[in-house]
C-alpha cells in the first residue's frame, strides 16, 4: 500500500500524527539536536509519523529509495540478503537511531531491509525534504556529515575485525553488543532473539550457535531459559574476545 509517492508500506502499516519533533524526548536524535535550527524549515512539518507492528517489515530490500526513518520508539532489526537468500542482520536499532541511511544520496535502491521487532514508531522524512533541510542547515549537514564518517569508521572495522574472529568469539561478541546496547531486564538480554538471530547477527549458523551457547551455559558464563538469555560473568566473555580490542557496534 502507498500512503503517499515518496512512502512504500506493507497493508497493515498506520499512518499517525500525534507525534511532533518538539515533544519528542530522544535527545541522541539528530533531528532532536538540530531543532533550534530547523523551526523556520517545512521539513519538520512535512515529517510522517508511522506505527509498525512487531514482525512487520517497513524497509524493503531493492525498493527506491525515497527517504529516511529515524526511530522513535521500539527495536528493529536491519539486514541483506546473502547467497542462496540467506539472511545476514547488519545491525540492531534502537529509539534515536536513523534506519536507511546508507542508501541516502548515493543509491536508487535500499540495499537492506528492516523489520520492527517490536511494536515501533518511526520518523520519517522524504528525500526530498531531508536534501532541502541539508542545504539550507550548515549545523545540520555538518552533524549528518559526522554521523556518516562514524558510520563509515564502525564499518571498516568490523570488516576487518570480524575475518579475524572465530565463530565461539563472533557469538560472544554479539552477546555483548547486545547486552551493551540493550541491558538487561531481570537478568536477561533485553532483546529477545532467536537463535538463528544471533546466527545471522554473527555470521554463523543456527545449529553452531546453539552448540555455543550450551558450552557457555556449562562453563558458568550465560543462562539460558527458553529464547532468553542472560550473561553470567560478562567480565569472563570480555577476556575472550580483548585481543581484538574491538565490539561489533555497528
Amino acid at each position: 500500500m502507498i500512503v503517499n509517492s515518496n512512502i512504500v508500506l506493507k497493508n497493515s502499516r498506520k499512518v499517525i500524527t500525534d507525534f511532533s519533533c518538539a515533544s519528542c524526548m530522544n535527545t541522541a536524535c539528530l533531528i532532536k539536536k538540530n531543532l533550534s535550527n530547523l523551526s523556520n524549515s517545512v521539513f519538520v512539518e512535512h515529517k510522517k509519523t508511522l506505527k509498525c507492528k512487531k514482525g512487520q517489515q517497513f524497509i524493503m530490500e531493492g525498493a527506491p529509495v525515497n527517504g529516511l526513518f529515524f526511530i522513535l520508539k521500539g527495536t528493529v532489526k536491519v539486514f541483506r540478503t546473502g547467497i542462496n537468500g540467506r539472511e545476514q542482520i547488519v545491525r540492531f536499532a534502537k529509539e534515536g537511531e536513523i534506519i536507511g541511511h546508507r542508501g541516502f544520496g548515493t543509491e536508487e535502491y535500499y540495499s537492506i531491509g528492516s523489520i520492527a521487532l517490536q511494536d515501533t514508531i518511526l520518523c520519517y522524512f522524504s528525500k526530498d525534504d531531508l536534501q532541502e533541510a541539508l542545504l539550507e542547515n550548515p549545523k545540520f549537514g555538518y552533524d549528518m556529515m559526522l554521523f556518516y564518517a562514524n558510520e563509515l569508521n564502525k564499518s571498516e572495522s568490523k570488516v576487518k575485525t570480524i575475518s579475524q574472529m572465530t565463530v565461539r568469539e563472533r557469538v560472544i561478541d554479539t552477546l555483548l553488543y547486545i547486552h551493551r546496547k540493550f541491558g538487561d531486564l531481570r537478568g536477561f538480554l533485553n532483546l529477545p532473539l532467536s537463535r538463528k538471530e544471533y546466527a545471522d547477527y554473527a555470521g554463523t549458523t543456527e545449529e553452531q550457535v546453539i552448540r555455543i551457547f550450551s558450552t557457555l551455559k556449562k562453563e558458568g558464563l550465560i543462562i539460558a531459559q527458553g529464547k532468553k538469555i542472560g550473561i553470567a560473568n560478562i567480565q569472563n566473555l570480555k577476556n575472550e574476545i580483548s585481543e581484538h580490542n574491538y565490539y561489533l557496534d555497528s
